[in-house]
């Protein structure tokens, strides 16, 4: 069964299964985990599709690949059957992504192969490819830059033991560069330099940059295939890697060779002997820019990540979702540094919108993830002042949507964007073009996550953290906030009751404010 429809905890052993459905290749994995940290593949597959055969020229899915995705996927699903998966993942990246089609393809997946294919978002991405480096790894403590190379796009990581401290998706992959730049992909010389030239606008955060991580980790089958090329590294240590000056050797090698050379000479697969070139040279831009000499390649990605993350996800629910919500903190405090934002604000608007959140669920309906999404808005809604503060909340929204935020969809993260925008000033309306592209039900989510936000934000108004608690009370026609802080506590009551109408507006309840005490 897919995850969403696990409504227990499991115990060991459990059979777990993975489908990542790539822009140049269909993976499957089946595993048996006996433990969080340890699992015995029962199987694996590797379909050669080229999903993205067209799609980021044309834009859309052709069907001569879908139907041979579909035919891979029937046989992973009768494969999950036959060793008695417990519960799987299937997830696809920025080919199915980004195609016009990709719904019709998903529906087929579907109705044809009975499985639930999910599209996941490049922080999602980022977030699986750190579940499985964690454990490989031995951070040890120090910050290490992760580069994913795919098909269809780069993520590139800023990571600890922890955490991810920053993650950004780069319209970059291998397939994509190929496709790009398909008229020189004959000629192996000339568009090597159409490549490295087209590549130089690649930059590292700047935050990655100034923190000099210790090391350089590159994760994907095309990492993989270079650190074979390049044999054994001196520096190797326990784990497989390569020199910056092997891959330059590389490089020159692959780029001196015929698409037919390559697979002849150097044996490599036909569907990675046209995308290692692109894949080699946006490893060794990224690992200059990172001043790197080694770059580790630990052989995991998303796949693996998959994995980890569903036996966490089975085995210990409330744990795994412990986890997620320390992991987000931690992301969201990475990127309010990186705006400057005045950190204690913003823990404070996020402790009372949850507290709220959590107090008039009854009010509102909202699940978990709604309050993750509020979570994120209160964290970031004055980001935009690092821009100006004149219209920051529209600065703010805009910054948020360009951000990598782990776990969240593209549409949770342009539904957090809104929220933060409509922190303060006008409320949301069909004339505003962001709010009217929603869709009808995030249109409904964001005015009551907005609403709560607004009382959030009032509840410190100037930036003093003056109230310690808020008690919110749901009575007939109206719902009482009751406050507990430092002094009379006039300017956030006055601030309340101008934040207030959307609240009452969306909720169809007044806002009566008391004191703690005050009957």
């Amino acid at each position: 069964m897919p995850l969403d429809a696990v409504d227990r905890e499991r115990s060991f052993p459990v059979r777990l299964a993975c489908i990542d459905v790539g822009s140049n290749a269909l993976r499957f994995v089946a595993a048996e985990f006996n433990t969080l940290e340890e699992f015995e593949v029962l199987e694996q597959e590797r379909a050669p599709v080229r999903l993205a055969h067209d799609v980021f020229l044309s834009g859309r899915l052709t069907h001569g690949a879908m139907t041979a995705a579909l035919s891979a996927l029937a046989s992973f699903a009768a494969r999950m059957r036959e060793l008695e998966i417990q519960v799987y993942r299937a997830v696809a990246t920025s080919a199915v992504r980004e195609s016009s089609n990709g719904g019709e393809f998903i529906q087929r997946v579907r109705e044809e192969a009975g499985l639930e294919l999910e599209v996941i978002s490049g922080s999602e991405e980022a977030r699986l490819v750190y579940a499985a480096v964690r454990r490989a790894v031995p951070l040890a403590g120090h910050e290490w830059i992760v580069v994913d190379v795919g098909g269809g796009s780069v993520e590139v990581l800023l990571i600890d033991e922890a955490a991810i401290l920053l993650s950004e998706s780069h319209t970059m992959g291998s397939v994509r560069l190929l496709e790009e730049l398909s008229e020189a992909a004959e000629k192996p010389g000339h568009f090597r330099r159409l490549l490295e030239k087209y590549i130089a606008t690649l930059r590292l955060p700047a935050a990655a940059q100034s923190r000099r991580p210790t090391g350089f980790i590159a994760t994907g089958g095309n990492a993989e295939t270079l650190a074979q090329l390049a044999g054994p590294a001196a520096e190797a240590g326990p784990l497989p890697s390569f020199t910056l000056d092997a891959l330059g050797t590389i490089i020159e090698t692959l780029s001196g060779l015929s698409y037919r050379q390559r697979v002849e000479e150097l044996g490599l697969r036909e569907d990675r002997a046209d995308v290692l070139l692109p894949a080699a040279v946006l490893y060794q831009r990224l690992a200059k820019l990172a001043g790197a000499s080694v770059i580790l390649v630990p052989g995991v990605g998303i796949k693996e990540g998959v994995l980890y993350d569903l036996a966490e996800a089975v085995i210990t629910r409330h744990a795994h979702a412990d986890r997620r919500e320390q992991e987000l903190a931690t992301a969201l405090l990475s990127i309010g540094q990186r705006f400057h934002f005045d950190e204690s604000h913003a823990r404070q608007v996020a402790r009372h919108s949850l507290l709220l959140f959590d107090q008039l669920r009854g009010l509102h309906r909202l699940g978990a993830s709604e309050r993750r999404i509020l979570q994120a808005a209160a964290w970031l809604h004055d980001i935009g002042a690092y821009v100006s503060y004149k219209r920051h909340h529209k600065h703010s929204m805009y910054l948020i949507a360009q951000c990598e935020l782990p776990g969240f969809s593209a549409s949770e993260i342009e539904l957090v964007a809104n929220i933060a925008r409509y922190h303060r000033k006008s409320d949301p309306a069909p004339g505003h073009e962001e709010f009217a592209r929603l869709k009808a039900a995030d249109q409904k989510r964001l005015l009551a996550l907005a609403a709560l936000l607004r009382l959030a934000d009032a509840l410190d108004r100037e930036h003093t953290e003056r109230i310690q608690g808020v008690t919110a009370e749901l009575q007939p026609g109206k719902v009482v906030l009751r406050l507990e802080g430092k002094g009379d506590l006039l300017l956030e009551k006055w601030a309340l009751k101008r934040k207030a109408p959307l609240f009452e507006k969306v909720f169809e309840r007044t806002v009566k404010v008391r004191d703690g005490g005050e009957d």
